[in-house]
């Protein structure tokens, strides 16, 4: 998988173990990266398959958007992949927005720190291109997630968020 340096982090597990988790972004896709997303994106969403190499390949070439992935630098092949996620950049008349989609951290690797990871890389990533915000949604049934985000910086905002079904 071609991946460049988005970010390190050494993170502390609530056992205060140090986990060392690298952040990089994808910029080419092979065996590792299909097979890591066929493993991760089940655990984000069972309503949609996870992406072949095609739509992963579309994703990592998109001008809009940046897969990130979670990598344990002792592991190796798509065993070493412990999460996701796509920062999408993307301009408007009123500036450059940025949104945080498909959080996903492998069951096995949370609690580890991979999520805070991503999000830190992502919203580096935002503020190096000039985004002054960066949004994302998230169920409220994903508890953890949420107090992630909160502890985060990210403020709950009063917003209808619609969907149309195509």
């Amino acid at each position: 998988m071609g991946t460049q340096e988005a970010g390190l982090s050494d993170e502390e597990s609530p056992k205060g173990e140090v986990d060392r988790v690298e952040v990089r972004e994808a910029t080419e896709v092979d065996g590792a990266l299909v097979g890591a997303m066929a493993r991760l994106i089940p655990q984000l969403s069972s309503s949609n398959p996870p992406p072949d190499a095609v739509a992963l390949e579309a994703i990592v070439s998109s001008d809009a958007s940046v897969l990130l992935v979670a990598i344990d630098p002792a592991a190796t092949g798509e065993a070493a992949i412990l999460g996701s996620m796509t920062l999408v950049l993307f301009r408007i008349p009123t500036g450059l927005r940025a949104w945080i989609e498909d959080v996903v951290v492998d069951e096995g690797a949370r609690g580890r720190g991979v999520g805070e990871a991503l999000n830190r890389a992502a919203i580096e990533r935002a503020r190096r291109q000039g985004a002054t915000t960066v949004d994302l949604t998230s169920r409220p049934s994903r508890v953890v997630a949420n107090r992630l985000y909160q502890r985060l910086g990210f403020q709950e905002r009063s917003t209808n968020v619609y969907r149309l079904g195509l």
